[in-house]
């Protein structure tokens, strides 16, 4: 039989084959699973899963980095924990019986359903009084406010009137009423009274009268007694010494000064002498206050009443603070008083117009202008400078109301175009009195204060003078005023701080066998 064309080729492509490779044929097997995930994990080992992100930005490698940090920080966040509450067991809420037993036993207010103690029902034991039962006594503190007296005092605080004014009565006859502080706290004890229609009895009051007394009435049968009782003060000065150093204010505070004392002291001190010119390191201050101690331990600091400053062993400047003609000065250690200031403003309104040449508003041509001129209301007051005495209350000329006054050192005050005059001649008016008010009378174009201020009869710039008051003691006066000087200067520095011994320790009796005992006396 015939065969076809493609079977012959197939045969001798077979047998040529056949041929070439001489032996048992091999078929190929496709790689397992397993190879198939070691070629895999080979591949993946290879690549750079963390590349550095700071260099090659952009490319391939450093978005699969980034892709890489991306991943990682999402499975980070995802394993964060849970930090909210876990439940746990929960009471049931009480009810019934059990809820007023604890309501009864906790502490809460009122208002949120407290109760004290187990509620009981009243039993037939349980007799109902017919009243309640007043205190034998009742103690409270009352306090004397300002402007209030006594007595009020008293009552307010359930004192009967007549008791009232009696107490005041006593204490008005130890001690003066209105000398006791506003403050002052009264100690009262109200006794039993004998029907609640009537005032409780007073049994006592105590109470410090002063700084030196206490008081005390008590009740003896039907009527009251006042019982003082003295208290032992020192009253020895305060004397703070020390040298002035880099700063005379803190090497004061530093001695134990107060600061309102050092205060006044530079004060004192700086009208005798420049504080930072004049005063060296090596000078010794000398400040005495007024002190008082009570033996009960309170302590009263007063006012400074010696200024001093010493150098080289010398005074440089003894001050010391004294009462004269009415009047409270520092003098000088020879008598001599001295106060040094500017003088007082003579109204509240601004300057206007100021002392020198100048064009008149009403005669229109230039003119001097021998004072100041203060503005102001129709009818303000206008005060006196300084001390002085009125030589003359009246018109004059184109002043209008005028009024003159004489000071000392030869100078005087001028005051015109009052629409008032508050003074009269010959009169003594001082700093700050009220000696007319503000018009507009004579030559004036509105209301206003024309001031002038003359030195021995001529007119001067009032801005250019500073007041300076002198006062001189004498006779029986100095001889006090020397003494009480040298009485301050031999107190000791910080004696006033020493023990103070108490009044109400007695001297204990010398037992007989103590006498026995004595050595004796040779």
């Amino acid at each position: 039989m015939f065969k076809s064309i493609d079977d012959i080729d197939m045969q001798v492509q077979g047998a040529a084959t056949v041929a070439a490779h001489p032996g048992p044929l091999t078929l190929t097997e496709p790689p397992s699973l397993g190879d198939q995930f070691a070629e895999w994990r080979e591949y993946l080992a290879e690549i750079d899963w963390v590349p550095d992100l700071g260099m090659d930005i952009g490319s391939p490698s450093w978005f699969r980095g980034l892709a890489t940090l991306t991943f990682l920080c999402g499975i980070a966040i995802s394993c964060l924990p849970d930090f909210g509450p876990i439940a746990g067991h929960r009471a049931d809420p009480l009810t019934g019986y059990r809820a007023d037993q604890a309501r009864s036993q906790m502490i809460a207010p009122l208002a949120y359903g407290a109760d004290t103690g187990v509620r009981m029902a009243a039993t037939d034991a349980v007799r109902p009084l017919a009243e309640s039962p007043e205190r034998p006594s009742i103690e409270l503190v009352a306090t004397l406010g300002r402007g209030d007296s006594l007595r009020r005092v008293l009552q307010r605080a359930g004192v009967a009137s007549n008791e009232a004014s009696e107490v005041t009565d006593l204490v008005g006859g130890a001690v003066t009423l209105g000398d006791i502080k506003p403050g002052t706290k009264i100690d009262v004890i109200l006794g039993r009274r004998p029907a609640k229609n009537q005032a409780r009895p007073l049994d006592q009051l105590a109470f410090r009268a002063r700084f030196d007394l206490n008081l005390e009435v008590l009740r003896d049968g039907e009527k009251l007694k006042l019982n003082p009782k003295p208290i032992l003060v020192d009253d020895t000065p305060l004397r703070i010494t020390g040298t002035v150093g880099s700063s005379l204010y803190r090497s004061a505070r530093a001695a134990g000064a107060p600061a309102d004392a050092v205060q006044k002291y530079l004060q004192v001190i700086g009208k005798k002498m420049s504080v930072s010119r004049d005063i060296r390191s090596t000078d010794e201050f000398d400040i005495i206050l007024s002190y008082r101690r009570a033996e009960t331990g309170e302590v009263e600091v007063g006012d400074l009443i010696y200024a001093g400053l010493e150098r080289g062993g010398k005074p440089v400047a003894q001050m010391l603070k004294w009462q004269s003609g009415g009047q409270t000065n520092w003098f000088e250690a020879s008598g001599v008083g001295q106060s040094n200031g500017e003088l007082a403003r003579p109204t509240n309104g601004r300057i206007t117009s100021s002392y020198g040449m100048r064009r008149h508003p009403i005669l229109r041509y230039k003119r001097m202008h021998s004072g100041l001129d203060f503005g102001g209301g129709y009818g303000a007051p206008i005060y006196a400078v300084t001390d002085g005495t009125v030589i003359h209350a009246g018109r004059k000329g184109g002043f209008g109301n005028y009024v003159k006054l004489q000071h000392g050192g030869g100078l005087a005050s001028g005051y015109a175009h009052m629409s008032r005059i508050a003074v009269s001649n010959g009169r003594r008016v001082r700093r700050g009195q009220i000696i007319g008010y503000i018009g507009s009378t004579g030559l004036s174009t509105g209301p206003h204060l024309h001031y002038e201020l003359y030195r021995g009869g001529r007119a001067i710039n009032p801005r250019s003078v500073k007041f300076v008051e002198r006062a001189q003691l004498g006779g029986q006066e100095l001889r006090r005023f020397k003494g009480e000087l040298q009485k301050l200067k031999r107190v000791e520095p910080g004696a006033a701080l020493g023990a103070l011994k108490s009044a109400s320790v007695e001297a204990k009796p010398d037992r007989e066998i103590n006498r026995l005992n004595k050595p004796l006396k040779s």
